[in-house]
């Protein structure tokens, strides 16, 4: 068993199953001791008629990308689980020193959490040295407050907070956490802040006592609170803000910062938060709606098999089918968003299609050392070819592969140690 020690909160705005996070993920669980014991909470999606289906893309991903096992622990819902089946559900986690939890209602998952061991076993994981990453919806409950942000964006209730499983408190920080900072779903309207916009966003910081901050984490990007050794780094594409009253401390992906910026609430110059004073009490969260039986399973197998598709045309570097694949997520999403489609499935259908796009932007912004590392065997196969047609006095044919090499941007130069190669910029 591990010795003691503090461990890691990963809190990730958005991608937490996107190319963009993988490396993060790798090195969290690097970091860990032996053994690694990777684990996925589903209840944040528990509601959802593809509830499983995010659990076992969270898996294959683990599998393909990041090359560790996933284990699925099922709490989907509070009020149905068996007790035998909660028990397992509390020891598994009890036993993981990886827990991941993310997409869904961050609403729905504290009505099942609170009341239960979950946030007590979260925290205490934790504090003996295991790693909590919590993205997307699951980003916003582990904060003093949570924003129920279906139920203000969608539904059209009053502006409220709701209270937080405060993981974050237990561990010395007054913050909230709101993922998706720099939406831009929106178009015509502001979807900024987690699809609050900005005059939302300001009514909102005016409901929080003195004492808490916002945490905003950009889309496809993370904040690592290393609490073993007290500082917070930032990765991936975008930025991490620190906001109170509109004074604001931004910090870009690479850089680090001491965990007491967030503990003492120092913001813009400087300066540190305005004395605590007593919270109000928030309202009370209405259920979030679920989806009726029956509906979305087609809508999220067809999801399901683009996204296939597009990772196939990816590893077998056929950019034609990757894009074919794009344009018709793009368009079933389109169509299910002017139909009946249930909104949060075709959110997180949205959601895929970023992330699709975000991967195809890395693949294309590879490093040129990278592509010639894919391009290796076969320009080598080439130039084998290529030296034993000279040596057989073949010099057209042999002349002919130079050619084709050089119109594929492949620059082939003879020397007395042999034939080298390089890709041109």
């Amino acid at each position: 068993m591990r010795d003691p020690r503090k461990g890691t909160i990963a809190l990730m705005g958005s991608g937490e199953l996107a190319a963009t996070m993988v490396e993060v993920h790798k090195e969290l669980i690097a970091a860990l001791g032996e053994p690694r014991r990777a684990a996925f909470l589903d209840t944040p999606a528990g509601f959802q008629l593809n509830a499983d289906q995010i659990s076992q893309k969270a898996v294959e991903y683990f599998r393909r990308h990041v090359r560790h096992p996933l284990e699925v622990v099922s709490f989907k819902s509070a009020e149905t689980a068996a007790p035998f089946e909660a028990e397992k559900a509390y020891d598994s986690l009890r036993q993981a020193d990886f827990v991941l939890v993310g997409p869904g209602s961050p609403t729905y998952a504290l009505r099942q959490w609170l009341g239960t061991p979950i946030p007590e076993i979260l925290a205490t994981r934790v504090e003996a040295g295991g790693c909590l990453v919590a993205a997307s919806a699951a980003a916003l409950t582990v904060g003093r407050f949570t924003l129920p942000v279906y139920e203000i964006y969608k539904v059209g209730e009053p502006l409220h907070w709701v209270e937080g499983m405060d993981v974050l408190g237990r561990l010395g920080f007054g913050l909230v956490v709101i993922p998706h900072w720099n939406n831009a779903e929106g178009g015509t309207h502001d979807t900024r802040f987690c699809y609050m916009g900005e005059l939302r966003l300001e009514r909102l910081e005016s409901l929080l006592p003195e004492d808490v901050r916002i945490l905003g984490l950009d889309e496809h990007t993370a904040c690592l609170l290393d609490l073993e050794r007290d500082e917070a780094v930032v990765k991936g594409a975008g930025r991490v803000t620190l906001r109170r009253r509109w004074d604001e401390l931004s910090f870009a992906s690479g850089e680090r910062f001491s965990l007491d910026v967030l503990r003492k609430g120092m913001v813009a110059g400087g300066r540190a938060a305005a004395a605590p004073q007593p919270a109000t009490a928030a309202p009370t969260p209405k259920p979030a709606i679920a989806a009726e039986e029956g509906s979305g399973s087609d809508f999220w197998e067809t999801v399901h098999a683009l996204e296939t598709a597009f990772h196939a045309g990816i590893e077998k570097r056929e950019a034609r089918e990757s894009v074919r694949a794009l344009l018709e997520l793009d368009r079933l999403v389109w169509e299910a968003q002017q139909g009946l489609e249930d909104p949060e499935l075709v959110s997180q259908a949205r959601e895929v299609f970023r992330d699709l796009v975000v991967l195809f932007g890395v693949k294309l912004d590879a490093p040129a050392e990278d592509r010639s590392q894919w391009l290796a065997p076969l320009v080598g196969e080439l130039l084998e070819l290529r030296q034993v047609l000279r040596r057989s006095g073949r010099w057209e044919e042999a002349d002919a592969i130079r050619g084709a090499l050089q119109r594929a941007n492949i620059v082939v130069e003879d020397t007395r140690e042999g034939s080298r190669w390089h890709l041109l910029l």
